[in-house]
């Protein structure tokens, strides 16, 4: 049965889909069954999975709206070795539709829970905004990955969403802990991101990744190549970075 981890964070501009992307493929470079579910409109994270977001004829869309088989939507790219659940814009108008449903917020647990046998990880690439869309993947996971840039911002931001964490495990999904805080886009020259990540360790060291992934050229580059970092440059910083994270995150479940 698959681990399922909803990569998340309330504020865009993080690393969230960087994260779910390079993570799926650097848990499949270690030999691990691996599913990507993009969960965002943007489709960032099925672009940068080597999927073209205009061209998939079945999405997330119609696996909300359960108008296929989840296993007809899954697609495979030539060029990584983690499936992809995709999105597009459709996406958008998945919530609109689901209005009037009475399990609106489970349809992802019941799709993952169809496929969940076939892999041995599931991320889901959830949208920077708390909807239905994040709802639903925060109610298929067992788990929520918090990647966190060392910023000013950064500790209020993340107490507003362990309250929203809080919620859900009351309310939808009582079994939701949480996976852990990773600290993204790295900075040590910075003494503002020094001091951050010091307060981070402070409050939540238990909870905080050993793995930091520091700002780097070539992850932010790889996305527009349709490639994850282990493929563009596996040499690079960032992609042995979330090597690192790969097996941190797999030394814990395996």
């Amino acid at each position: 049965m698959a681990r399922i981890i909803a990569v998340a964070n309330q504020k865009g501009g993080v690393g969230k889909t960087t994260t779910s992307i390079n993570l799926a493929a650097s848990m499949a470079e270690l030999g691990r069954r691996v599913l990507l579910v993009d969960m965002d409109p943007q489709g960032n994270a099925t672009m940068g999975s080597g999927v073209d977001k205009q061209d998939i004829e079945l999405s997330c869309y119609d696996v909300l709206l359960e108008d296929c088989d989840p296993f007809q939507a899954v697609v495979s790219s030539q060029t990584i070795k983690h499936q992809v659940l995709p999105s597009n814009m459709d996406l958008a108008g998945a919530e609109v539709h689901l209005l009037e449903a009475v399990d609106r917020d489970r349809r992802l647990k019941k799709a993952i829970g169809i496929l969940a046998d076939n892999y041995d990880y599931i991320f889901i690439d959830c949208p920077p905004s708390m909807n239905m869309l994040t709802i639903n993947a925060l109610v298929a996971a067992d788990s929520v990955l918090v990647p966190m840039q060392c910023e000013y911002f950064a500790l209020e931001g993340l107490s507003s969403l362990m309250d929203t964490l809080k919620q859900v495990q009351e309310t939808v999904n009582k079994n939701l802990s949480l996976e852990g805080l990773l600290r993204t886009m790295f900075d040590g020259r910075s003494r503002l991101t020094r001091e951050v990540s010091e307060q981070l360790t402070a409050h939540f060291s238990d909870r905080l990744f050993e793995t930091i992934v520091p700002r780097n050229v070539r992850l932010a580059e790889a996305p527009s190549f349709g490639l994850p970092a282990i493929l563009y440059d596996k040499s690079s910083r960032g992609a042995q970075a979330y090597m690192d994270l790969a097996r941190e995150l797999d030394e814990k479940h395996y």
